[in-house]
C-alpha cells in the first residue's frame, strides 16, 4: 500500500518559519519519524519511506501554494496512488491556533492550495488535515498575518502541536481515516 501526504507552504526562505508553511513544518516532522530525507523531485522535495509496512511519500511542492494541485496530481498519476491514501496538511484561519481537524472531505473553505488541488484533482473527496493558526488579525491585513511569522505565545506550544499533528498523520497511514479523527479531532 502506497500513501502520499503533502504538506502545503510556500518555497522560499522568506516563508520559511511563516503561518502559512505550517504544512512543510509536519511534513518535515513525519520524514523524521520515518526517517526518510527529502531530496529535489520534480514538483518539489520528496521523502520516501515506510511505516508499519506501508510505504509512505512526502511531498512539500515547490509550486507556490496557488498551484500545489499540479505537484498533488503528478506524484499521485507517477506513483498510482489511489484518492482514499492521499492526506494534505494545511493551515487555517477559522480554527483557534493549534487545533487539530481532520476530515475525508471537503471544500477549500477559501485555502487557495486546496482549491488548486480540487481543481487539479476534480473533487473534493480525500482527507485533509487543518493546523488551526485561529485570526488574530484587523481588517485588511489577512494576507500580513498568514504571511506572518509564529508569536511569541504561539512558538511555546508550536512544536508540540507540530509533533501532535506528526502522530496523527501517521496515525491516518496505518489506522485509516476514520480511527484517526474519532483519536485526534479536537486535540
Amino acid at each position: 500500500m502506497k500513501y502520499l501526504i503533502v504538506g502545503l507552504g510556500n518555497k522560499g526562505e522568506e516563508y520559511t518559519e511563516t503561518r502559512h508553511n505550517v504544512g512543510f513544518k509536519v511534513a518535515e516532522k513525519i520524514a523524521a519519524e520515518i526517517d526518510a530525507p527529502f531530496k529535489s523531485a520534480n514538483f518539489g522535495w520528496m521523502a520516501e519511506g515506510k511505516y508499519k509496512g506501508r510505504k509512505v511519500f512526502v511531498l512539500k511542492p515547490d509550486t507556490y501554494m496557488n498551484l500545489s494541485g499540479n505537484a498533488v496530481r503528478f506524484w499521485m498519476q507517477k506513483e498510482n496512488i489511489p484518492l482514499e491514501n492521499l492526506l494534505v496538511i494545511t493551515d487555517d484561519l477559522a480554527l483557534p491556533f493549534g487545533t487539530l481537524r481532520l476530515r475525508a472531505k471537503g471544500s477549500d473553505a477559501g485555502h487557495n492550495g486546496l482549491k488548486s488541488i480540487n481543481e487539479q484533482l476534480q473533487t473534493q473527496n480525500y482527507a485533509r488535515i487543518r493546523f488551526g493558526i485561529s485570526a488574530d488579525f484587523s481588517e485588511g491585513k489577512q494576507v500580513d498575518y498568514v504571511l506572518g511569522k509564529w508569536n511569541e505565545e504561539e512558538l511555546k506550544t508550536l512544536q508540540a502541536r507540530i509533533d501532535l499533528f506528526g502522530k496523527a498523520c501517521l496515525s491516518f497511514v496505518f489506522a485509516g481515516i476514520q480511527n484517526t479523527m474519532s483519536a485526534y479531532n479536537g486535540k
